[in-house]
């Protein structure tokens, strides 16, 4: 029989404003498995439900009282988040047959492709060679093929395919409502639409519901996409109609069943696939952001205590076109408070034309035999999408100018309260990102200066003008990216784990192919050292940490992680844009944070970990995108269109499988490294779907993986 006092504390626990950590406490307080804590936690749930034990919970969010519900939605799954992660969920669950309820912020689904205007695709060579995708990205690829009938459209050099953000949109919305017919499910697609508020049940771990606010033009107004984000931000999470917007309460909850409040298991999920890790912080799940300290997980750490304020730098895209005479180019009255800080960045790209091909979205034929960077020179009617690292990425770094707000500063401004949530960003840093962008475009028709090349290296380019309204690449009447693209957002930390006490996480030396015998590694504390080496041991770590010599991580450094629990794939370099070490970024002589690039390299091919996607606290809550359990470093390489779609793909799946075995996704991994057949399971079916797991010959048995490219 349980003591007095172990029960006492339980209640305690329960009675906690964050009850989600019953679980963990369980654990410790009665010596339970994980298997055995949650039928306990089971138990608990239903008695709670049943009213049997009374305890508070997370403070209860219903709409404001000014205003009531006007729609509610049953749904098997909502997928806050229209971008890549979030379609490739919505995908794959409409396949299996399921509800989707997919909500965006903007009126385009896709994301970087869309949205964000970086229709470019990121892909690392040996992997686009062998075409080995998901399906859902293969299908996407194929359709764009299949709809220019062209190799490449745009004729740019940063990719081998470089389309028009429009068509991206039109595309991929076209897929959704192919696989809504196919698989017999129901898309519930709510473009304009960001989540205000979560409710939680009453043990405090799972998502009960969720309130979103859906914006249209009041009567009489501009059209939506006239004002950029900044100006428009703030209004679309605030409840009350405004004089610009129109606004509808909508209410997400999982389809009624008349067993639902006695399922302990999730019933429907939450997936946060939004593009700064919204819900994240939202329901104030533990997350990071910004940089980490350094550990002998990474290495490269700019940092030895970390840096929350700095992450990488996001960039409002924008469109040009070649035209055949000069354009008249009007000046921006913000032009000189932005001009210190552009530049085209070396030597070697010192070359308007370059940079104009570098993501030229669109080239008709016939073109140009006369090349440059192994692409037909710039002609009229051209159009090329700016995303350029001293020119519209904007990198703000300190307290006084980020602009994801850390958990901290989304206290201070009353976020996490009831009905407070407004976005988690800094919407002056949206403003000046704006006009930076615009400021960027002018420099690059009429600017005469380079902040890092100096004098006579720029000259003015006026053949070009910027394409704007609803009806150019990037559907706004400003010419801007209908949402900037994003490098870095809020990163769950995973739940404990054997190896991961503090969460789980992906570090730098888990994908990484730097040489760790550099100087650099080598002048890190002994102890780090060692433990670095230890890290790279693979096969022979247990032999290395019971060795008092210290190990030589050069010749251990072979191939990225192998993950038991793997559920998709990713590759590209280790690729930073890093913040500014000044406040404001444009500030003239600013310089980026010392020693954030000493990481930046290739990686060996990866996987994507279902512990990455498991949030702490919240059984029916999964991460889906940049969002996932990876270090400052790690995102650096897990943030590009394959990836997101890989990561969108698994957790459609895996909400497809939960629900039908009414099993919690956190069940999949309590038990390793010990075999987990259900896990096993879920890699069976995400294998006949077509969603690769790893890489053709990545295996521990196989440690030379330098062929892949």
């Amino acid at each position: 029989m349980r003591s007095p006092k172990s029960f006492s504390r339980l209640t305690a626990l329960a009675a906690d404003r964050q009850p989600r950590r019953i679980r963990y406490d369980i654990l410790g307080v009665f010596g339970l498995s994980r298997k055995m804590a949650f039928k306990f936690h089971s138990t608990l749930a239903i008695l709670i439900s049943s009213g049997l034990i009374a305890t508070p919970t997370i403070a209860q969010v219903p709409v404001a009282s000014d205003r009531t519900l006007d729609q509610t939605i049953e749904c098997d799954v909502l997928v806050a988040g229209g971008g890549l992660a979030g379609s490739a969920t919505a995908y794959e669950s409409l396949l299996a047959g399921r509800t989707v309820c997919l909500t965006e912020i903007t009126d385009w689904v896709g994301g970087q492709i869309s949205s964000q205007g970086t229709s470019a695709l990121d892909e690392r060579t040996t992997q686009r060679d062998r075409n080995f995708f998901s399906r859902g990205y293969q299908e996407f690829t194929k359709r764009l093929h299949e709809a220019y009938k062209q190799e490449d459209p745009g004729d740019c050099w940063v990719s081998v395919f470089c389309f028009l953000p429009s068509d991206g949109h039109a595309i991929l919305f076209d897929m959704l409502k192919t696989a809504e017919k196919q698989g017999n499910g129901k898309l519930h697609w709510f473009p304009n639409t960001v989540i205000k508020d979560l409710n939680l049940d009453a043990s405090g771990t799972q998502i009960q519901r969720a309130i979103a606010i859906q914006h249209s033009p009041a009567p009489g107004t501009a059209p939506l996409n006239t004002e950029p984000l900044s100006q428009t931000i703030e209004d679309t999470y605030r409840y009350e109609d405004s004089d610009r917007f129109t606004k509808t309460i909508l209410q997400f909850i999982p389809p009624k069943s008349p067993a639902y409040s006695q399922i302990p298991t999730p019933h429907w999920y939450v997936i946060d696939a939004t593009e700064t890790g919204e819900l994240v912080a939202l329901a104030d799940v533990p997350y990071r952001v910004g940089i980490d300290p350094l550990t002998h997980y990474d290495p490269s750490s700019a940092s030895d205590t970390g840096d929350p304020y700095c992450t990488q730098g996001y960039t409002y895209t924008f469109a040009m076109e070649a035209t055949a005479e000069p354009h008249p180019q009007v000046k921006p009255e913000f032009y000189e408070q932005y001009a210190p800080y552009y530049s085209y960045e070396k030597p070697n790209l010192a070359n308007f034309d370059a940079l104009f091909t570098y993501r030229r979205i669109w080239s008709p034929e016939p073109r140009p035999t006369q090349q440059t960077f192994g692409v037909s020179i710039p002609h009229p009617g051209d159009i090329s999408m700016q995303n350029w690292t001293w020119g519209n990425d904007y990198r703000p770094g300190t307290a006084s100018d980020n602009l994801i707000l850390t958990h901290d500063q989304l206290q201070q401004t009353g976020q996490l309260e009831p009905h407070g949530w407004m976005g988690g960003l800094r919407v002056e840093s949206l403003r000046r990102a704006e006009e930076s962008a615009l400021g960027f475009y002018y420099w690059l028709v009429a600017g005469t200066t380079d902040s890092q090349l100096g004098d006579g290296v720029k000259k003015p380019q006026l053949n070009n003008r910027l394409l704007t309204g609803l009806d150019s690449p990037m559907g706004t009447i400003h010419g801007l990216s209908k949402y900037p693209y994003m490098r870095e957002v809020r990163r769950i930390i995973g739940r404990p784990s054997p190896g991961y006490a503090s969460g789980f996480t992906i570090g730098e030396t888990d994908v990484s192919r730097n040489d760790y015998t550099d100087p650099f590694y080598q002048s890190l504390s002994p102890e780090t050292y060692r433990n670095l080496g230890v890290s790279l041991s693979g096969l022979e770590a247990i032999a290395r940490i019971r060795s008092n010599e210290i190990p030589d991580p050069v010749r251990l450094r072979t191939r990225s992680r192998i993950y038991p629990d793997s559920v998709g794939i990713g590759h590209y370099n280790i690729d930073f844009h890093p913040c500014m070490a000044l406040s404001p970024p444009e500030l003239p002589g600013n310089y980026e944070y010392p020693g954030v690039r000493q990481g930046q390299g290739e990686t060996y091919p990866f996987q994507i970990p279902l512990r990455a996607m498991i949030p702490q606290r919240l059984d029916n809550f999964l991460i889906a995108g940049k969002s996932v359990a990876t270090s400052y470093i790690a995102a650096a390489a897990y943030r590009v269109h394959s990836f997101e779609w890989s990561a969108g793909a698994a957790a459609g799946v895996l909400v497809d499988f939960a629900l039908d075995r009414n099993i919690a996704p956190y069940q999949l991994v309590d038990d390793l490294p010990r075999a987990e057949p259900d896990l096993e399971a879920l890699q069976r079916r995400l294998l006949a779907t077509q969603n690769p797991i790893a890489f053709p010959n990545t295996s521990i048995f196989n440690l030379d993986w330098q062929d892949w490219r």
